[in-house]
């Protein structure tokens, strides 16, 4: 492994030997600009007892303020602040023990008072300039061994993301990137300078500005950017020849730092981006903090992504939940290591084992669940159908069980679009899911209270990156050489980033007493063909040319769109505006819900699978298993959507 060249900088016992001279050296000087030089020798005995009054208080003083255990190289306004009030409380304490020798006659009455304010002053300038001297020595140092090596970076976006870049590059063991210039729309910023880096243009000046400046690199530091501008940045550069770089979305920052490490490549999820909106982190956290929270399906994508946001605001305990040893194992080291202080439980346990559930919740009794758990590829499950129903169906029906025993105050399901007139496996058992859920807060009123169950459905569509999504899938076959398999070229789906979409199901989560469907506002949908040809650009190829795309054939259960609820169902607006509140549930008010359920029990335990696609039809009027059931045998090798 090669080694990594750590910056040059100088131990701090020598700034202490210097510090030493300096506080001699600043005494001198006081007396030498206050006196003539005439008067110097006169007041030589004052100088001297004033110097060793200084040393015995200042050293110790900047001992305590840490002056010592610091890498000055590293040196900022912070430091500057511990700086001014280090020599200030040391300049105060030498003041008053000198204007007490001065008062009991041990120093000559003629000597000028003045020359402890000038002490002050000429302390701040040495001890203050000796540190930032050390800083600009080890940058130069640096400097002169990485010229040659930098390459010239052009950084996209001048607020608090773009100026947190520039100060990062500009120190040289930082990427050996060295910042030419910022591109920001806003008017107010042209012409001006953050950190000696100039404001040269817009972002429309991209491409000329890549030639004039001889660029090297685009940075996309604006973690607000919607995926247009990013998509807009990176075709510039991908024309140019040259890489990009950007910020994580605003979502997959939020409770993180910005920061120059988190500076990656441009994926297919800042393509998609949305414009960010206002978000409410005080609801959530009222939601949230000091409460008891478990997850289910926490080793799973939805299930990290959720542990790591709920872990940001601070629950009293959270039990991880899943089927997966090695998930939760990586999972529970993550947070271990990002949340030393939070305790986490690890549970290793299966949905459908009722009464395993009933004694985890008998133990932990949470406060908060979130239900993520699922069977969730829609080709597996069709050939699959008795895995789906007694992992989906179910187990939420056990989950909402041993909830309700436990008078858990908030429930939360994990919905899918697939769920709206299901067409397969898959959906149909996400919808019954969603109406167990939804069931139970209609017909339980917790004890001491006179209002449902804070049981909701929060649905929406596809997350870019999860686990077996068609993300990795294509960037397998693009680093195969291809082809790209798509079904249909007039396949859509809805699409959105993990974070974000976890971000907005705790917000939805906050919201109501319960009792409702939620719906996240996923956006327009993407044709499948453009993300695809998307990716291959992004891999640096040409689609149909270098990378070939084929059609496969739309399969069992697919459709060519998804919707987010059924035509007709009216929808009404939260206090959030990307998440909206359907006005009927999904529940029937006719339906002997838990009759239903132990008949598809008591099916799977048979086995007979056309009696439960029967059942499931029947139960869900806007279902169509049957219709699609003859395309049951095609290939499961192509992707999954």
């Amino acid at each position: 492994m090669p080694s990594i060249r750590s910056r040059p900088h100088i131990r701090n016992r020598f700034v202490l030997i210097g510090d030493v001279a300096l506080v001699v050296v600043s005494v001198l000087g006081s007396f030498a600009l206050r006196l003539d030089v005439s008067e110097l020798p006169y007041y030589f005995p004052a100088v001297v007892l004033m110097s060793v009054v200084a040393l015995l208080i200042k050293i110790p003083v900047y001992f305590f303020f840490g002056l010592y255990r610091r890498l000055w190289i590293y040196a900022s306004t912070g430091e500057l602040r511990v700086i001014t009030v280090a020599v200030t409380s040391a300049s105060a304490l030498v003041s008053g023990v000198m204007l007490l020798l001065i008062a009991a006659g041990r120093v000559l009455p003629g000597m000028p008072r003045s020359a402890l304010g000038i002490d002050w002053l000429l302390s701040l300038v040495l001890i203050g300039g000796s540190r930032f001297a050390l800083r600009i020595l080890a940058e130069q140092s640096m400097s002169a061994r990485s010229s040659g090596k930098s390459k010239r970076a052009i950084i996209v976006g001048a607020g608090d993301a773009g100026a947190l870049v520039v100060r990062e590059l500009q120190k040289p063991a930082q990427l050996n990137l060295v910042p030419v210039g910022f591109l920001d729309d806003d008017p107010a910023k042209q012409k001006h300078s953050i950190y000696g880096v100039t404001v040269i243009g817009t972002v429309s000046d991209l491409s000329s500005a890549i030639d004039l400046h001889r660029v090297d690199e685009v940075i996309i530091a604006i973690p607000s950017a919607p995926g247009q501008l990013v998509r807009t940045i990176n075709d510039v550069c991908r024309v140019k020849g040259i890489p990009s770089r950007t910020m994580p979305g605003i979502y997959e920052l939020i409770g993180g730092k910005v920061s120059v490490n988190r500076l990656r490549e441009v994926d297919i999820t800042d393509l998609l981006r949305r414009e960010p909106v206002r978000v409410n982190d005080e609801a959530v956290g009222a939601a949230l903090e000091g409460k008891r929270i478990l997850v289910t399906g926490a080793g799973g994508s939805i299930g990290r992504e959720l542990c790591r946001q709920i872990a940001r605001r601070n629950p009293s305990e959270l039990v991880l939940l899943g089927h997966g040893e090695n998930s939760i194992f990586e999972i529970l080291l993550e947070l271990n290591q990002d949340y030393p202080t939070l305790s986490l439980s690890p549970v290793i346990a299966d949905v459908r084992n009722a009464e395993r559930l009933a004694q985890i919740f008998a133990q932990h009794q949470p406060q908060v669940v979130f239900h993520a758990a699922a069977h969730k590829h829609v080709p597996l499950m069709e050939v699959n159908i008795v895995e789906a129903v007694t992992n989906n169906i179910i187990g939420t029906r056990n989950i909402v069980q041993a909830a309700l025993s436990q008078n858990v105050e908030r429930f939360v399901l994990i919905s899918t679009d697939k769920a709206v007139r299901p067409s397969s496996i898959y959906g149909a058992t996400k919808r019954l899911a969603e109406m167990i859920v939804l069931d139970a807060s209609s017909r339980s009123i917790p004890l001491g209270r006179s209002t449902p169950h804070a049981f909701s459905v929060v649905r929406f569509g596809n997350v870019l990156g999860s686990r077996g999504s068609i993300i990795p899938i294509f960037k397998n076959q693009i680093a195969g050489g291809g082809p790209v398999t798509i079904t249909h070229p007039d396949m859509y789906r809805f699409f959105m980033t993990i974070p974000e979409a976890v971000y907005l199901v705790l917000q939805a989560a906050s919201m109501e007493n319960g009792g409702k469907t939620f719906v996240l506002n996923m956006g327009e949908p993407v044709r499948i063909l453009d993300l695809a040809e998307d990716l291959i650009r992004l891999s640096g190829l040409e689609p149909h040319r270098d990378i070939e795309i084929s059609y496969t054939g739309i399969r069992a259960g697919e459709k060519l769109t998804e919707e987010l609820w059924d035509e007709g169902t009216p929808l009404t607006k939260t206090l959030h505006p990307d998440i909206f509140r359907l006005d009927a549930d999904a529940s029937s008010s006719d339906l002997n819900l838990p009759q239903a359920i132990e008949r598809l029990s008591s099916l799977s335990r048979a086995n007979d699978t056309d009696a439960i696609i029967a059942l499931l039809d029947e139960l869900i009027p806007s279902s169509s298993l049957a219709e699609s059931k003859v395309k049951g045998q095609k290939s499961l090798l192509t992707f999954d959507l």
